[in-house]
């Protein structure tokens, strides 16, 4: 495929969104409360402010039926939707609203009855790990002026939206945008160690938090990665504070990585796992070194801090600009989430999880928030469970309960398509859901949980069944 030519087409749609659009003084931005989302939203109303146009905003969990209504019932002009919106078109025009839609989601209903409507699927493109919903927007936002020095926020939604996690960096049109942050001078690009936290965290802290991959008698133990170092030689405390990845110089980065590599081997693991300690990593230029914003999973995981804890406006403020009041509320909400999802995995570990033929789940009833069940889902197979299965995570909401699913690149390799699967389950014992093919999430109500368990082990069976079959 050409992403060339498919971006540039995108782009020649998105001249009728912008034709929409500034027709009006003020529109109405509603967003998605993930990193994603709020890149996104950052995205758009930056470039607004840039083109003189007011807006107000809105940051949902999910757009559903109820959502639309209040937002209907409110008589915006015009209302853009980022990175949510393709799944529910039909209700959109149903209810009346004007909007413009810029979303990566995979679509729902009838697409050609809005005009206004950007979306990577229509063109061909997968949104799942070709362009995030960031992504998308940016492109909107460079039609409807000068906003290519964005690109960074884009990059930091796709990174968010873990596009680049499939091969180890960014591909598809998501990586078009990359090249133009390079070449506009906001993002640079490199090879470096794959582990999170490389601006902020100390070295001995990278190794005890990795996940993916495990690092056998190191992930959890924070004694054996303090002993991993010191027996290399590295001197990981400096005059004042613990060392970071980015104070080592190259000598001692590449000391610490062939480490790592030969620790893996010696403990069996698999080749392709122990490739992920090294893969692309994406620098935000204009952001100060040592800080969250400079690196763009750090900077997505600041974002997810806020948005999961109902103050998207604080998120939303960190991507506009503003480094002096909001971030320090971020910064602050970021502790309060990291210590939030220690208690959200020890929950797990101590409660364990349930196996049923093709997948495994834990119900955490009240004791995780539903907005971040799904980062715990992801992470938990590090402390309990078993990573060739996918994993669910049920979490009490007022309106249900919230599903949220995950799996792995290797599950994907075997036919596993959790958009799919959740959908299709949500259509035939109740409930609303979609997302990606890795990661997906629903509303469903309480009394179809058990069942919506089982229908969804029986389809995820019958997507992995069909590859066995082929093999």
């Amino acid at each position: 495929m050409d992403f060339n030519q498919v971006m540039q087409e995108m782009r020649n749609h998105a001249v009728k969104c912008v034709e929409e659009i500034t027709k009006y003084d003020t529109v109405h931005v509603v967003s998605h409360i993930d990193a994603d989302g709020l890149t996104s939203a950052g995205i758009i109303c930056k470039a607004l402010q840039r083109r003189g146009i007011n807006y107000s905003t809105r940051f949902l969990k999910q757009l559903d039926e109820s959502a639309i209504e209040d937002i209907a019932s409110e008589n915006h002009e015009l209302v853009i939707f980022t990175d949510l919106g393709s799944g529910m078109i039909e209700e959109i025009k149903s209810a009346g609203i004007n909007a413009v839609i810029s979303d990566h989601h995979q679509p729902k209903g009838d697409t050609k009855i809005l005009q206004t409507h950007l979306n990577p699927h229509i063109f061909g493109v997968n949104g799942s790990s070709e362009l995030s919903g960031s992504g998308t927007t940016y492109i909107l936002a460079s039609v409807l002026g000068d906003n290519n020095d964005l690109a960074d926020l884009a990059i930091v939604g796709a990174t968010g939206d873990f596009q680049h996690s499939k091969k180890g960096y960014l591909t598809g049109i998501n990586r078009l945008i990359l090249q133009e942050g390079a070449e506009n001078g906001v993002l640079h690009y490199k090879k470096d160690l794959t582990l999170f936290g490389k601006q902020t965290r100390p070295v001995f802290k990278l190794l005890q938090f990795s996940s993916d991959p495990f690092l056998p008698g190191l992930t959890g133990d924070e004694d054996a990665c303090i002993e991993f170092l010191h027996n290399l030689g590295i001197r990981f405390r400096g005059d004042e504070r613990w060392r970071r990845w980015i104070d080592c110089t190259q000598d001692e980065k590449q000391h610490i990585v062939s480490a790592l590599m030969q620790h893996c081997v010696r403990s069996g693991v698999p080749s392709y796992k122990i490739e992920r300690l090294v893969s692309e990593v994406y620098v935000l230029l204009k952001e100060q070194e040592g800080t969250e914003m400079r690196d763009s999973s750090e900077f997505s995981t600041l974002l997810n801090a806020t948005a999961r804890y109902d103050h998207a406006d604080i998120g939303l403020a960190v991507c506009i600009g503003d480094r002096g009041e909001a971030y320090e509320k971020a910064s602050k909400l970021l502790s309060e989430h990291r210590q939030n999802l220690v208690n959200g995995l020890m929950f797990v570990k101590e409660n364990g999880v349930t196996k049923l033929n093709n997948l495994q789940y834990f119900d955490s009833g009240s004791n995780i928030k539903e907005t971040i069940v799904g980062i715990i889902a992801g992470m938990s197979t590090t402390v309990v469970g078993d990573r060739s299965y996918p994993i669910i995570g049920f979490a009490d909401t007022d309106d249900g309960v919230k599903v949220s699913a995950r799996g792995t690149q290797d599950l994907l390799r075997q036919g596993l398509n959790l958009s799919e699967a959740i959908s299709k389950t949500c259509e035939e014992v109740g409930g609303v859901g979609g997302g990606h093919d890795i990661a997906s999430g629903a509303t469903i109500p309480h009394e179809v949980k058990g069942e919506f368990i089982y229908k969804l082990d029986e389809i995820i069976g019958s997507q992995i069944g069909r590859y066995k079959k082929k093999q």
